[in-house]
């Protein structure tokens, strides 16, 4: 039976959806300071018609004016979708105006269904890492994805994510293994909002549609797509209210490398040596974060020495 592992990491929760034979089939993670998470309700202020300001000092967009409520009034508001992280310019937090009262957004932990979950210790044998984290972790930051003989090559940008096929004819049997691929993978890392596959050139209607259906029998619903038109190409469109796996991880690699720091110090044997050696760039990040260091000292008992 399937089942969710949680941990309560430093600086993140993190989970993974396990199946029977060990794989991992969703990843999560969350940030401890990740800013206004989708379920929030909490008091704010109307600075310009489709722009609030929570009393935390958060702006939230607004998906339409509001009518009858002047500038500056107080207001309460829901946050609906968690900013995104993009180059240059991220995209706000998106909300609405709301009667509701005032509640604390779902934690990770509390948003996990569908499966029992067990939490996880640093003490106890690495039940994630056995699962293959490391790998998604992986696939993730570099957007390469394996599949049996061919390549996914994966990159989400502004204005979709984008799934590239790679691999050995013949093409309609490529294609399918590929479109389980994608399904899987979008999945596995919790990819939203549009994307777009790129397969390749396939004659023929009826392998075209052999595609979709290998779309349509493992990616989970809800969702939209096209069809797979005469140069190969399918866009998907499914809900988005937080970041992805990618997004989170590419959004700040340091951070990534830090956090990955902490749970393997976390999951240091006491009777082990208590320097590690990290980038320049990875020590400076920790040592900047005093709750971070606090959070280690309270968890292993003592205070991690560290050496480029």
């Amino acid at each position: 039976m399937a089942e969710w592992r949680y941990e309560a990491g430093i600086g993140e929760q993190r989970a993974a959806l396990i199946d029977d034979d060990g794989h991992i089939l969703r990843a999560r993670i969350t940030l401890d300071d990740a800013g206004p998470q989708p379920g929030l309700v909490a008091p704010a202020r109307l600075i310009e018609r489709d722009l609030a300001r929570l009393d935390t000092g958060e702006d939230i967009t607004l998906p339409r004016a509001a009518g009858g409520i002047t500038l500056g009034a107080a207001v309460r508001v829901e946050i609906t979708r968690a900013a995104i992280p993009e180059p240059g310019r991220p995209k706000l937090p998106r909300g609405r105006i709301t009667d509701a009262a005032p509640r604390p957004a779902p934690t990770l932990r509390e948003r996990l269904d569908g499966a029992p979950v067990r939490e996880l210790r640093a003490h106890e044998p690495d039940a994630l890492e056995a699962a293959g984290w490391s790998e998604v972790l992986e696939e993730a930051m570099t957007g390469d994805i394996a599949f049996p003989g061919g390549m996914l090559r994966f990159w989400p940008t502004p204005a979709m994510a984008l799934f590239d096929v790679d691999g050995d004819p013949p093409l309609e049997p490529l294609a399918i293994r590929a479109a389980t691929a994608v399904a899987t993978a979008i999945e596995r890392l919790d990819i939203g909002g549009s994307i777009g596959i790129d397969f390749p050139t396939l004659t023929g209607r009826d392998a075209r549609q052999a595609v979709a259906a290998a779309i349509d029998s493992r990616l989970a619903q809800p969702f939209d797509r096209t069809a797979v038109n005469g140069f190969g190409f399918m866009q998907i469109v499914r809900g988005r209210n937080r970041p992805s796996v990618p997004e989170i991880l590419r959004s700040d690699p340091v951070g990534a490398a830090a956090r990955a720091v902490l749970r393997q110090i976390e999951r240091t044997p006491p009777t082990a040596p208590n320097r590690f050696r990290v980038p320049a760039a990875v020590r400076a990040r920790i040592t900047s974060r005093p709750d971070w260091i606090a959070a280690l000292v309270q968890r292993t008992g003592r205070t991690p020495i560290f050496d480029e």
